[in-house]
């Protein structure tokens, strides 16, 4: 797995600056992000409250030049991820393209025309998304539950220990899920080959099915593979769900006010406390997109490891 993730990672190349770039920023915009809520208790509670104009004009101009300094953070990690992430793409399919070129005939046997089309497009686009998945999202959905419990704790210790309650739970629910979608997806990028292959037939052949009137025939395939897809997919994502659904309405009344409220700071505290939900919310699409690239990053690893030339 080790030396897979290194051969795959040699496509990275002139990106990896960009690569770089985007978690430091993304690093800047998370703690933006946590400042924020304390910046606008202490505008409550200093100078509202107070009634002290100069503090409330020199919080505001504090709090405006954070916001704009989480939006350029924001702007900018979203763009050197996406740059990073295209540019993994197109030299992994160019590497990938090259690779097959001097496949053995032996190789070649190995894998059909409709496979190799489906690792050069629908298994690298994912690896794309999955890459700028991992530089950007799965590095701030982890740095905001981090800070986010660091200021909750600082707020109120005690009540925060219910964090810690749940970290194994949310934990066991994406070992269980994992396990549960894993084989499904695999089916559904065989079923991909299947698909690919019908159609090139249908293509490469296409005034024979219209010298012998088998339009409907065709149509009838194509769309009986297209249902197994569609099908697969539905239950992967409806087992996914599950675990958004069941986790949610496990901790959904921890993150409402009602709770809250006889405290002291209760705004400050419910501010932390949805951010470590949003980071959960977050992060379900990163484990998505993460969990359904396993397969992909499977299928174009045994692309690049077979090379024999003779």
């Amino acid at each position: 797995m080790t030396n897979t993730v290194k051969q795959l990672s040699k496509s990275v190349r002139e990106y990896k600056r960009d690569a770089i770039l985007t978690p430091v920023f993304v690093i800047g915009e998370v703690a933006m992000d946590v400042v924020i809520p304390m910046l606008i208790s202490n505008l409550i509670d200093y100078g509202i409250d107070m009634g002290d104009m100069g503090y409330i004009v020199k919080m505001g101009i504090v709090l405006l030049l954070s916001a704009l300094g989480q939006l350029f953070c924001g702007a900018i990690s979203g763009k050197f991820a996406a740059i990073a992430s295209s540019g993994f793409a197109r030299n992994l399919r160019h590497d990938m393209f090259y690779k097959v070129q001097n496949y053995s005939f032996s190789n070649i046997d190995k894998f059909s025309t409709a496979s190799i089309v489906t690792r050069l497009t629908t298994d690298v686009t994912n690896l794309q998304n999955t890459y700028q998945m991992i530089i950007r999202m799965a590095v701030r959905s982890p740095l905001m539950a981090i800070f986010s419990l660091v200021a909750a704790f600082g707020i109120d210790a005690k009540l925060s220990l219910i964090f810690l309650a749940i970290i194994p739970v949310l934990v066991l629910g994406l070992y269980f899920i994992m396990t549960r979608t894993h084989p499904i997806f695999e089916r559904v990028f065989r079923t991909y080959d299947k698909l690919n292959s019908v159609v090139q037939e249908n293509l490469h052949g296409i005034r024979v099915v219209k010298s012998f009137v088998r339009e409907d025939h065709e149509n009838k395939k194509f769309t009986a593979i297209s249902e197994n897809i569609y099908k697969d997919f539905k239950k992967a994502e409806q087992q996914l769900a599950w675990k958004q659904k069941d986790v949610a309405g496990l901790l959904g009344s921890y993150g409402e006010v009602s709770p809250i409220i006889p405290m002291e700071p209760p705004c400050g505290y419910r501010c932390k406390v949805q951010a470590v939900f949003r980071s959960d919310r977050s992060g379900r699409g990163n484990f998505r997109g993460c969990h359904l690239s396993q397969d992909n990053f499977r299928r174009v690893s045994v692309v690049q490891k077979r090379y024999r030339r003779y």
